[in-house]
């Protein structure tokens, strides 16, 4: 899939979970997820959702920052196999899961950073900017980006479930792709083989375009109707 659409399955994916693990325990973290947690959320996971296409020099996360995702792009690419290979898997899942949360106890200043840069990525993917100016679009990205994460720690988000939700994002990912025709290797290295392959719909084609993106867009809505109270939320006359 392309870039926008697996931001949107990101967004989507929280929002759907969120009240399946709200008030109860997992692998040791007990969620209680206020509007803060769920927007960040949704934003991380939007974010972690393009990770994997980091293995692809013209991919959106890859454009992103410039020659730093450019060069990191590179390295995952020889690193994981080229295109569509290791950073498709669950052991890019796992991997990154675990080295986030890792993250998440080594420092508060690090998640900060880190959730900056998944935020970037995510308004990036969603479209927010101007793709005709790339310059002021880069701006406007640095500006919104910065905004919302100096919100997000001043309303004193918890990000103590920040790798599981990294892990979950890079799950949509592969899981997008697998149902496009050139298929993923979800259970690389030990099999290489692509699940999926030669069936599903051609990535950025009509079925993509008309159907799964519109259709992820109305699950953002609902999703937001639905987990915020807004009537509460507005001031009484």
């Amino acid at each position: 899939m392309m870039g926008h659409s697996h931001a949107l399955s990101g967004v989507v994916g929280w929002m759907a979970v969120v009240p399946l693990v709200q008030g109860r325990e997992f692998l040791g973290l007990s969620f209680h997820l206020g509007p803060g947690e769920i927007i960040a959320g949704s934003l991380v996971c939007a974010g972690a959702a393009l990770l994997p296409d980091l293995d692809h020099k013209s991919a959106t996360v890859t454009k992103t920052y410039g020659k730093v995702t450019e060069v990191l792009s590179g390295m995952l690419g020889f690193l994981f196999g080229g295109h569509r290979m290791g950073t498709h898997s669950f052991f890019f899942a796992v991997l990154m899961g675990v080295l986030v949360q890792l993250l998440a106890l080594w420092s508060e200043l690090a998640v900060q950073v880190f959730v900056f840069l998944l935020i970037g990525i995510a308004l990036q993917g969603l479209g927010f900017g101007l793709d005709k100016n790339k310059v002021a679009s880069g701006v406007i990205n640095a500006m919104a980006t910065a905004g919302i994460t100096l919100a997000l720690f001043t309303a004193g988000v918890n990000y103590s479930w920040l790798g599981l939700a990294v892990a979950f994002g890079v799950v949509l990912h592969f899981f997008g792709d697998m149902i496009t025709k050139m298929g993923v290797p979800i259970f690389w290295p030990f099999f290489k083989k692509r699940f999926g392959q030669g069936k599903g719909f051609v990535t950025d084609g009509p079925v993509e375009q008309k159907f799964v993106t519109p259709l992820l867009t109305i699950g953002v809505i609902v999703g937001t109707i639905y987990l915020f109270d807004w009537p509460a939320l507005l001031p009484e006359y």
